[in-house]
């Protein structure tokens, strides 16, 4: 990984008496993709409307390409592609029509460069057809068209899966794993699907009422083993795992220990030589949505884990 592609520092957005964001601080290093995960209403939209600069922050610093937002903000946009929402396009025109257009809003993107961002994105048999024939995943797709035509270094995402059927989703995520694959590019995937995150992104944020509550490594969850032990007594069984230095939760009269299950044997001859009885050991591995359920107090919020 290189340095910092995006970096965010105790970034604030107030509105009124009311804030909508609290130091935000974060950063997306070269090839990443990285979800921001929370419920609607949660602060992902505001954060992204800032990064683009469609709102002023309050205080805080947002760098972008090594461009400081505030004193180069041309130059920082430059490194940045982005879909809010839904793509809007001028449903008249054809799709190359319109990519057209958006290429004539920056230097050297030839008509070359723009047939080979729709072979990219396989829009190849409809991009000269009007956008008002277009679907749903057809104008997705125009809109990763158009978000990457000048070669961002960094693509900007906002529930961009919203109304797509499942494979229009299943080919949105190709189409992402491909761009950050073939071109380094870095994503920022907002998104309050655990699914998603747990298909595409790399590492997951998570935020809350307008803070980040975590930063979750995804490519190391699975190497997060647990054991769940039946041990009795178990009040006195939790405080010698506590003298001994492990990590553990009650779970009723169950005791959830983080650790690999190749320590289990040597544990297990620990707790019986200490006088203890163990009934039942076993290994269980650490999943996203336990992890956003520790971190958003219980799942109190309306992330969905259904989605496909």
């Amino acid at each position: 990984m290189e340095s910092a592609v995006l970096k965010i520092e105790k970034v604030n957005k107030k509105i009124g008496r009311q804030n909508i964001l609290s130091d935000i601080t974060l950063e997306i290093k070269q090839g990443e993709i990285v979800g921001l995960l929370g419920p609607n209403g949660s602060g992902k939209t505001t954060l992204i409307r800032l990064i683009v600069g469609l709102m002023k922050k309050s205080n805080g610093r947002i760098t972008i390409n090594g461009y400081s937002q505030d004193e180069h903000f041309q130059n920082a946009m430059t490194s940045v592609g982005a879909i809010i929402e839904n793509p809007e396009f001028y449903s008249y025109l054809t799709g190359f029509e319109n990519l057209e257009l958006c290429a004539a809003m920056h230097v050297g993107i030839s008509k070359n460069c723009i047939h080979e961002v729709v072979k990219r994105v396989r829009l190849d048999h409809a991009i000269h057809h009007k956008v008002k024939t277009y679907s749903l995943g057809m104008k997705q797709r125009l809109g990763i068209a158009q978000a990457i035509l000048h070669k961002p270094d960094l693509l900007i995402l906002d529930e961009p899966t919203n109304g797509l059927d499942p494979s229009g989703i299943k080919d949105f995520r190709q189409h992402l794993r491909t761009l950050v694959q073939e071109e380094g590019t870095s994503v920022l995937f907002a998104t309050h699907l655990l699914h998603e995150v747990e298909e595409l992104c790399h590492r997951m944020m998570i935020i809350q009422k307008g803070q980040i509550k975590a930063t979750v490594d995804l490519r190391n969850i699975n190497e997060q083993e647990q054991v769940l032990m039946n041990i009795q007594p178990v009040e006195k069984a939790s405080s010698w795992l506590n003298a001994h230095g492990y990590t553990y939760e009650l779970d009723g009269q169950h005791v959830l220990l983080q650790l690999n299950k190749e320590s289990m044997p040597e544990l297990n001859k620990q707790l019986v030589l200490a006088g203890f009885d163990v009934y039942e050991m076993t290994p269980q591995k650490e999943s996203i949505e336990s992890v956003f359920m520790k971190w958003t107090e219980g799942g109190t919020t309306d992330a969905s884990t259904h989605q496909k």
